[in-house]
């Protein structure tokens, strides 16, 4: 008989109390809640600046944008991002569970998860910048601080999560 081995996670209840934590501190220290999606607007910003000045210089967005903000890649998002896929990558290598593979349904294959996982990340990026936050941003900081807005995002996020659920089910189960 073949013993199967169990993967040890960490508990999520430990997890979420020790996010909440992490956005208090980031709320003390800098005076603002955490956000993925501010990065990611930073890194396209001085990646345009960049590759197409003359485009971003023209561009209303990024004009204002630049004047704005000094240096896009100085912003603490920034920093806190890259701290997220550092950690991450550590998390792996400690629980040695770094290897290259697709986590999919026997249903589907590799190339359609990654597709899907593409599409996904593209339509919630865009939804992020129409919402003026993601997740961790909008919601989860929103929340921290009592704003309406932010239980109406979280709202939103998982509303519509839960109404497409069916739809697209068949790629993970």
């Amino acid at each position: 008989m073949s013993e199967v081995k169990k993967t040890k996670y960490f508990n999520p209840y430990i997890g979420g109390v020790l996010l909440g934590l992490v956005l208090l501190a980031a709320n003390f220290v800098s005076g603002r809640g955490l956000g993925a999606s501010g990065a990611i607007k930073s890194a396209v910003v001085s990646t345009v600046n960049t590759v197409a000045p003359s485009h971003a210089e023209n561009s209303a967005f990024y004009k204002n944008y630049n004047e704005s903000h000094e240096n896009p890649m100085k912003s603490w998002l920034v920093f806190q991002m890259m701290g997220v896929l550092v950690g991450g990558f550590l998390s792996g290598a400690f629980a040695k569970r770094l290897k290259f593979k697709v986590e999919h349904s026997p249903k589907i294959t590799s190339k359609r998860r990654i597709i899907f996982a593409i599409l996904g990340g593209m339509f919630f990026g865009f939804g992020s910048q129409l919402g003026r936050g993601c997740t961790s941003g909008s919601a989860l900081s929103g929340m921290a601080v009592l704003s309406v807005g932010g239980f109406l995002t979280m709202a939103c996020i998982f509303g519509t999560a839960f109404a497409l659920a069916y739809f697209f089910r068949k790629n993970w189960i």
